[in-house]
């Protein structure tokens, strides 16, 4: 006789969660969670914290590129802040005694090349306090945006305007239409009004009447915009260079074969002296060996990581790319690193060593002055900055 039994059914194995899948679920339903809407949105923590780092590497450059290109405006410095000097520079005030010496007194000159060691120090205490400035703004921006928007938008200082109000408006070194100060209360009535036109809903009635290819061109001319400054030797990687005859070109070339571009004057005897006023320009011309910096590839090799990981699906392609370029920039005594044994190089590096450096705004803070807001130039900047403002935002969103 043949007993049959019958087996119970197979339990289902609960399946191990890993700890990344149990901190998610933990979040995603935690008070934090819901506010942000990370369910509904398909979200998890972990990915929001990797695209906020993927973020916050891709626009970390602004913190330096910003504090640079405001500071080519002279900021608040002025003549006053030049020392006086020996007439041979060699030779300290203190010593400048004896024939054919005298002190030279500073006048309007002294901000321009070659730049009064007094206006140096003041321009260096500037970019710092601009530095700062740029990360509290950006901080400032992204919280609010994040907590009461809860909008994935970060915010920092546009790239665009900066070079407009630095360059245009203020000059190099304050040798432009209206003084750094005017062009800084002129920027803060235009956020005034942009906030004003925002609130009550006009800035979306302008957004819609401004033609949808206008608004996509707009996104796209500020992608070329940055990527333009990215190409370029100052900020950039240095793949383009001055030509005469086309404007840019191919450059590349290793510091040792280049040379910098600067107007200049040839007397009647065949001296050759900077223009009055001139200044020495970024830009480079190369005189040989094109495409052979190895910051360059350097760059390029980072890129190539970037765009590999972005073809695989691989999560976190920008920050390896990113993260790859710093990390090999930080050794010292290479042909690509960021502080060179220089002057420069040096002063930068034991900067870098601090890590944390609590630095307070000293020269820029507060510094408006409303004395030509009844000038043309002035509404003329605080127009062109209101309509940037507005295709900025149209085109981004």
């Amino acid at each position: 006789m043949v007993m049959e039994t019958e087996l119970p059914p197979p339990q289902p194995q609960r399946s191990r969660k890993s700890a990344l899948t149990r901190l998610n679920d933990y979040v995603a339903g935690s008070r934090v969670g819901k506010r942000f809407k990370v369910s509904e949105r398909n979200t998890t923590f972990t990915t929001e914290i990797r695209a906020g780092t993927a973020t916050f590497l891709t626009m970390a450059y602004i913190l330096a590129v910003n504090a640079s290109i405001l500071t080519d405006s002279g900021g608040p410095c002025s003549v006053s802040d030049c020392v006086p000097l020996c007439s041979d520079t060699a030779i300290s005030v203190g010593n400048c005694t004896g024939a054919g010496l005298q002190v030279v007194q500073p006048d309007a000159t002294c901000k321009f090349d070659p730049v009064n060691p007094g206006y140096t120090l003041c321009l260096e205490k500037v970019r710092k306090d601009l530095i700062v400035a740029t990360v509290a703004s950006s901080l400032i921006g992204c919280v609010i945006m994040g907590t009461f928007a809860n909008l994935p938008l970060a915010l920092a200082p546009g790239m665009g305007t900066n070079a407009y109000f630095a360059y245009t408006v203020v000059g190099y070194h304050g040798s432009g239409n209206i003084s750094y100060q005017s062009a800084l209360a002129a920027v803060f009535i235009e956020g005034l009004l942009f906030l004003l036109i925002s609130a009550v809903g006009l800035r979306a009635k302008l957004a819609k009447l401004i033609p949808k290819p206008v608004r996509i061109s707009s996104s796209a001319g500020l992608g070329l915009f940055l990527a333009f400054i990215g190409l370029q030797n100052s900020e950039g990687i240095g793949l383009i260079g001055y030509s005469s005859s086309t404007l840019l070109t191919l450059g590349g070339c290793p510091s040792s074969s280049r040379v910098s571009l600067a107007p200049v004057v040839t007397a009647a005897n065949g001296t050759v002296s900077l223009l009055a006023g001139g200044t020495v320009s970024s830009d480079i011309y190369c005189l040989r060996d094109r495409m052979e910096s190895p910051t360059l590839w350097l760059g390029i090799v980072g890129f190539v990581i970037i765009a590999y990981c972005l073809i695989k699906n691989v999560k976190g392609a920008m920050i390896y790319g990113i993260v790859f370029v710093t990390a090999i920039s930080w050794f010292r005594n290479t042909k690509v690193t960021a502080f060179p044994n220089t002057d420069s190089g040096d002063a930068a590096y034991a900067y870098f060593k601090k890590v944390v450096d609590v630095h307070a705004i000293k020269k820029t803070a507060g510094a408006l002055s409303f004395k030509s807001i009844g000038k043309g130039k002035f509404w003329e900047a605080l127009v062109t900055f209101l309509y940037v403002d507005i295709l900025d935002t149209t085109g981004t969103l």
